[in-house]
C-alpha cells in the first residue's frame, strides 16, 4: 500500500483559505509547529513517529488532473486559482525530532517553514500522519516497558480503523520495540518481521485436534506454533507432547504453543509443566487475547511462564487514550511572531527549539522550550530534515529508529519506566519565550 495521499486529501477549509491567500496575494513565509497541548491522563510521555510518511507526502505533494477537475467543477473556486494549484509544490523547510524521540507537552515535534499557502495546505494530512503513529508508538512502548525481554507482536490489524491505520500501526509498534507484526503488508512494505499461527476455525475444521496440529505442522514445518485452547487447553498440551516424536521423525520441530483465552497465567503454568514433563523444554508459550500493558505487567508479576505476547485491539486502537490533543499552529508570518490567545488554547509564539538536560547517569531531568535564536544548555532535539522541499538525508532504517527508541526509554526517569505519570516530567518555558509572548500580546492590544 502506498501511504502517501494526493494534495486534495485535506479539509475543505484548507482550500478555501488557499483561495483567500491567493486572492490577497499572501505568499510570505510562515512558520507552523506541530505539538501536543496536553498528555492523556494515562501517558507520562509520548514517542514521536510518522515523520517518514510526512516527508514522503511533502516531497510528492501535487494536485492530479482528476483533483484539479473536481475542484474546478465544485464551483467554489476561481479558474485562476485552479490554474495556480496545477503548479503547486512544497518548497519549504522542515525541522523535526527524529522518530523514536520521547517528547512532552508544548514541545514542537515538527516545524514547517514555507510560503503560507504551502504550510497551510499540509496541516490536515500532516496531523493525520503524525497523530496516528505517535499515538500507537506511545501505546506500544508501554508494553515494551511492562514486558522487557519478551517477544511482542502486533496482532491488531482486524480491529484497526482501516487499512492504512493497520499498516502504520505495524510500523509504529515496531519502532517502539515490538518484535514484529501479523500484518502482511508490514513485511512487504517495511520489512518488519512477520509472525502468525492459526485460528480456532482451522482446528474446528478438522475432525480431531491432533489431526489439525499434524496437518499444520506438515504444511508449515518451519513455523509450527499450535493453538491449544479451542477445547481443553491442558488436554491439547498432552496431545502436543504425544505428537512431537512423530514430527521430530520427519525433521519437524514444534516451536511454540499459543494460549488465547481463559486464565492465561494458570493455563501457562499447567502447560509449561506438561511440556517440560514430556521433554519439550524448548517449546515456548505465546499468549494473546485482549492484552494490554497492564495485563502484561500483571501476568509477569504473577510469574506466568509466558515467552511472548500478541497485542492487538488495545494497541491498534490505543484503547485507553484513543486520541492526542495535538495541533499544528502558526507561530510566525512575514517575519513577525504570532500567538493564539484563545481561552485554554493559547500558544507560545516564534520559532522554537527544545533542549534536553541529563544528569550524570544519562537520565533525563528537564526540558527547556526556548526560541531558536536563544540557545540553552542541553541537547537540541529539533533537527533539519528537509530544505527547499527536498530531504537532507535518505530515510532512516527501522532498526536505527528502534535503537533510538530503546535508548530514549533507558534515559527516562525511573517512574516513567514503570507506567507512571506522576510527577510529570518538567518542561520549562524559557524567559525569552515568555517575554516574546508578552510583547505579542501588547502589540495585539
Amino acid at each position: 500500500m502506498n501511504t502517501s495521499a494526493g494534495a486534495s486529501f485535506t479539509d475543505l477549509y484548507q482550500l478555501t483559505m488557499l483561495q483567500a491567500y491567493f486572492d490577497a496575494g499572501m505568499e510570505e513565509t510562515a512558520v507552523f509547529e506541530f505539538f501536543v497541548r496536553n498528555l492523556p491522563p494515562q501517558r507520562g510521555f509520548l514517542v514521536a513517529a510518522g515523520l517518514e510518511q510526512v516527508l514522503e507526502y511533502l516531497e510528492n505533494l501535487r494536485f492530479t488532473a482528476e483533483e484539479l477537475q473536481w475542484i474546478a467543477d465544485s464551483g467554489r473556486f476561481s479558474t485562476e486559482f485552479v490554474d495556480y494549484l496545477a503548479g503547486f509544490r512544497f518548497t519549504g523547510d522542515v525541522h523535526a525530532m527524529p522518530e523514536g524521540t520521547v517528547f512532552f507537552t508544548n514541545e514542537p515535534a515538527v516545524r514547517v517553514t514555507a510560503p503560507i499557502p504551502q504550510a497551510q495546505l499540509v496541516e490536515s494530512r500532516l496531523i493525520n500522519l503524525l497523530h496516528l503513529q505517535t499515538m500507537i508508538a506511545s501505546k506500544a512502548v508501554r508494553s515494551v516497558l511492562a514486558a522487557p525481554g519478551k517477544l511482542l507482536v502486533d496482532f491488531g490489524m482486524r480491529r484497526a480503523h482501516g487499512a492504512e491505520a493497520a499498516l502504520l500501526a505495524a510500523r509504529a509498534s515496531y519502532i517502539a520495540g515490538f518484535g514484529g507484526t501479523a500484518t502482511v503488508p508490514g513485511a512487504m512494505q517495511f520489512g518488519i518481521p512477520l509472525y502468525g499461527t492459526m485460528a480456532h476455525s482451522f482446528i474446528l475444521a478438522h475432525d480431531s485436534e491432533t489431526e489439525a496440529f499434524e496437518n499444520f505442522a506438515r504444511s508449515q514445518p518451519d513455523n509450527v506454533t499450535l493453538l491449544i485452547d479451542t477445547y481443553d487447553t491442558e488436554a491439547a498440551a498432552h496431545k502436543v507432547v504425544e505428537l512431537a516424536p512423530r514430527l521430530n521423525a520427519r525433521g519437524i520441530a514444534i516451536r511454540a504453543v499459543r494460549l488465547d483465552s481463559g486464565d492465561l497465567a494458570g493455563h501457562a503454568r499447567k502447560v509449561r509443566a506438561i511440556l517440560d514433563a514430556g521433554g519439550l523444554h524448548s517449546v515456548r508459550i505465546f499468549s494473546s487475547g485482549n492484552l494490554d500493558e497492564y495485563r502484561l505487567r500483571d501476568l509477569l508479576a504473577a510469574g506466568a511462564p509466558i515467552d511472548g505476547f500478541g497485542v492487538g485491539t488495545h494497541l491498534d486502537t490505543s484503547s485507553d487514550a484513543p486520541f492526542l490533543d495535538c495541533v499544528y499552529k502558526l507561530q510566525e508570518y512575514a517575519g513577525r511572531p504570532r500567538r493564539k490567545r484563545s481561552e485554554g488554547k493559547a500558544t507560545w509564539p516564534g520559532r522554537k527549539q527544545v533542549y534536553r538536560r541529563y544528569d550524570a547517569d544519562g537520565r533525563m531531568v528537564q526540558d527547556v522550550l526556548s526560541l531558536e535564536d536563544d540557545p540553552q544548555d542541553g541537547v537540541a532535539l529539533l533537527e533539519p530534515v528537509m530544505r527547499a522541499g527536498a530531504r537532507l538525508q535518505p530515510p532512516a532504517r527501522l532498526d536505527e529508529l528502534r535503537a533510538r527508541t530503546a535508548a530514549q526509554l533507558q534515559s527516562l526517569p525511573p517512574h516513567l519506566r514503570q507506567l507512571g505519570t506522576e510527577p510529570p516530567y518538567p518542561v520549562v518555558i524559557a524567559p525569552a519565550v515568555q517575554e516574546l509572548a508578552s510583547l505579542v500580546d501588547e502589540q495585539c492590544r
